[in-house]
């Protein structure tokens, strides 16, 4: 807990002399003549490739030229057993019954 306490106070510390480096800092900076402006150089610029004429290609192959895939057939699936329904009413339950004729 000792070197905790220890290692905020250093940090603190150091915090605070920094502060005062940056006050510096910045106050030469804004004293400064402005820069000159860097201008970029020309970008090259890119070659567009011809576009090929619609006859220069050989044609698609067809999907009746392809090969057709083997059929697959599956194997039935199991049955299963049926779950049985829960009924969802709650039958009503007299809370006063009448009291029994003779």
């Amino acid at each position: 807990m000792t070197s905790f306490n220890c290692f905020i106070l250093a940090l603190f510390s150091a915090l605070m002399f920094s502060g005062i480096d940056v006050d510096l800092a910045a106050r030469r900076l804004q004293q400064l003549p402005p820069l000159p402006k860097i201008g970029l150089p020309p970008l090259p610029q890119p070659t567009i490739p011809t576009v090929l004429k619609p006859g220069s290609l050989p044609p698609l192959p067809s999907i009746l030229n392809l090969p057709s895939a083997p059929k697959v057939t599956l194997p039935p699936l199991p049955s299963f057993p049926l779950i049985p329904t829960i009924p969802t009413t709650i039958p009503s339950i007299p809370l006063l019954s009448p009291p029994p004729s003779t």
